[in-house]
């Protein structure tokens, strides 16, 4: 179903209106009798957990192995 409400009807009853889109509903606003915008809900998005990857870097890891000669040269 769609809903159409002027712009002064939705700065009235825009909570309503929200529900109302939040329900799946189409909720259009016209100005004039001419549709301008149309209320959509936003998708939810994943909650991110703060914190690192299951891997471990401690003092054998790779990184902390010395430079090649070449590469340390070229830091000098």
């Amino acid at each position: 179903m769609v809903t159409t409400v002027n712009t002064l009807e939705a700065k009235t009853h825009l909570s309503r209106l929200i529900a109302l889109a939040e329900a799946g509903e189409d909720v259009i606003v016209a100005r004039a009798g001419r549709p301008v915008v149309k209320l959509v809900p936003v998708a939810p998005h994943d909650r991110r957990e703060f914190g690192f990857e299951d891997f471990d870097i401690g003092p054998s890891h790779p990184f902390f192995d010395a430079l090649p000669p070449e590469e340390l040269a070229a830091w000098e």
